[in-house]
């Protein structure tokens, strides 16, 4: 365009000189030839190089001779335009990467921070204990029991600690194979509350079915896997719940392939920052209050990849002095 353009003024201002049309003609084609591959030669040298460079850059893949040849000689050259859509896209993609990167080393820190804290506690009262028994409380048969007894749970407490990242480590690498079978899931429920009745009595707290949800809904799924789930999820609704309060389950079809399972408690709640984070590994609402409530804080993280594993999703809802709601879906068996 830039060549047609000179041509035209050329080959006008040509008349000036020569009105004959022959000379005009032969101006403007000879204007218009030498003006396109001038600019031609410039635009590939110092243009369409820094473009290929860019490319040479942003793209990871590397063509092959026989696709160089098609998209220098077939296809036409990106307009500079296109090159800057481009340009802005993997702009964005290598945004999206960094924040990733930043949001996975901050993950990273957290992590090693918050298990160097659940490793601290019960390494440093086995040591104290120890270190106490060997200043000459060993030989207080009260004492030496007592200290050896709280010992033995702060042992139990890492062994129980080891073994759930041993578990989540099994969840996300799929080496644990699932054992789908059919049964009735208000029926597991029923069985859990009596496994942990004792728990709840200790805090007069009701175990209890929500009403209207009694009906038996058949679910396809690890039995024992999701009686693991609901273990740790009645567990910790008791654990955190105050005493003479409700833990209530239900269990709703949702459509023809999904069963809805929820584990409802009247405890604290939690604020709306802390409810997307809570099946993270070793994340508490109240850090303060960690060394007091028992557990190794992988609880919900085993919930969560349980569930996933299952090819399903799980979910809490919450509030402040109104309560918390985790709820699962489970996939409907065919009776």
């Amino acid at each position: 365009m830039t060549a047609l353009v000179i041509a035209s003024l050329n080959a006008m201002m040509s008349l000036f000189l020569s009105p004959s049309w022959y000379f005009v003609v032969v101006f403007f084609t000879v204007s218009f030839l030498v003006g396109y591959f001038l600019y031609n030669y410039m635009l590939q040298r110092f243009i369409y190089r820094k473009i290929k460079l860019i490319y040479k850059i942003i793209y990871q893949t590397k063509a092959t001779k026989r696709e160089a040849f098609f998209y220098q000689s077939i296809l036409p050259q990106k307009s500079i335009e296109e090159v800057s859509t481009d340009v802005q896209e993997w702009a964005e993609q290598k945004k999206k990467e960094i924040e990733l990167l930043n949001a996975n080393e901050q993950f990273r820190r957290e992590f090693l921070m918050n298990l160097a804290h659940e490793l601290r506690t019960p390494i440093f009262t086995v040591q104290g204990y120890i270190d106490t028994l060997l200043d000459g409380a060993i030989d207080d048969p009260e004492v030496k029991n007592r200290f050896l007894t709280q010992a033995s749970k702060a042992i139990d407490r890492l062994a129980s600690l080891v073994a759930d990242m041993g578990e989540i480590s099994k969840l996300e690498a799929g080496e644990i194979k699932l054992n789908l079978e059919l049964f009735v899931i208000q029926d597991l429920i029923q069985d859990v509350f009596q496994e942990l009745g004792r728990k709840a009595d200790e805090k007069t707290i009701l175990l209890l079915l929500k009403k209207g949800t009694e009906r038996a809904l058949i679910v396809k799924a690890d039995k024992m896997r999701i009686r693991q789930v609901l273990v740790n999820l009645v567990e910790n609704a008791i654990k955190y719940s105050s005493e003479r309060t409700l833990v209530t389950a239900g269990c709703y079809l949702m459509d023809e392939n999904h069963v809805y399972v929820e584990i409802s408690d009247d405890g604290p709640g939690m604020p709306e920052e802390h409810v997307g984070r809570v099946f993270e590994r070793f994340y508490r609402v109240d850090r303060s209050r960690s060394s007091e409530v028992a557990g190794t804080g992988l609880g919900l993280a085993i919930v969560k990849h349980i569930i996933e594993a299952h090819g399903q999703t799980v979910n809490v809802r919450s509030k402040p002095g109104v309560g918390s709601s985790f709820g699962f879906t489970l996939a409907k068996g065919k009776e």
